[in-house]
């Protein structure tokens, strides 16, 4: 098995890439799913978070209302933090979880992050990091056509995020999204190749019973 991390500023594509892989075989673990599960009643962090923020963020039903909760939190510095540090342990230990479920000879898993940060690294032993990367004008305008965004909402969430530069600068693989779907298909087709060579080096050796690591790509 291999672990790979997958990131992209919003706009890039990053989902989309996610998706040709999942086709190719790849076991996908999703953040931002995970991150929704973990507030639902039933989830590690609901609890928490209505012990810290109070009933005013709860929907009719009794669920976290997300615009709700963001308001609360992002008032003020230690209201984030406290979200920050009931969620993100919440969302690490299920994102384990669910990696090591995939954990099978010859695999290869896909941590779908979108601010994936340095430490995700050895927290989720990932052999690698994958940046799906467009630059600011061609992200901005998927944002505005694509989405429907205004051009102000858009360039205030691109601008929330992490710089282009700093993701680049933590990519073991870049996957570039400035073209049309057939290239960004090559592109993957070429990563998933490499993919599944590092998947296979990871593949104990039945003659000697060792299991060879596979290389920083």
């Amino acid at each position: 098995m291999v672990v790979v991390g997958l990131t992209g500023g919003i706009g890039a594509g990053k989902s989309t890439v996610a998706g040709m892989l999942l086709d190719r075989g790849a076991k996908l673990v999703d953040a931002d799913q995970v991150a929704r599960e973990v507030v639902e009643p039933e989830g590690p962090a609901y609890q928490p978070l209505v012990d810290r923020f109070g009933t005013a963020i709860l929907d009719d039903e009794g669920r976290i209302d997300r615009p709700r909760l963001a308001a609360a939190a992002f008032g003020d510095p230690e209201s984030l933090a406290d979200l920050n540090a009931i969620t993100h342990p919440a969302i690490g230990v299920e994102m384990i979880a669910r990696r090591d479920r995939y954990a099978t000879p010859g695999a290869v898993v896909v941590m779908d992050i979108p601010l994936l940060r340095a430490e995700h690294r050895d927290l989720l032993s990932l052999a690698a990091v994958i940046v799906v990367d467009a630059p600011p004008e061609v992200a901005l305008r998927r944002l505005v056509e694509q989405r429907a965004m205004s051009e102000e909402d858009a360039r205030a969430r691109m601008a929330a995020q992490p710089t282009r530069e700093d993701r680049l600068e933590g990519a073991d693989f870049v996957i570039d999204n400035t073209g049309d779907t057939a290239h960004l298909a090559g592109e993957v087709e070429r990563l998933w190749a490499h993919l599944a060579e590092l998947a296979a080096a990871e593949v104990p050796d039945p003659a000697g019973g060792s299991t060879v690591p596979a290389p920083r790509g």
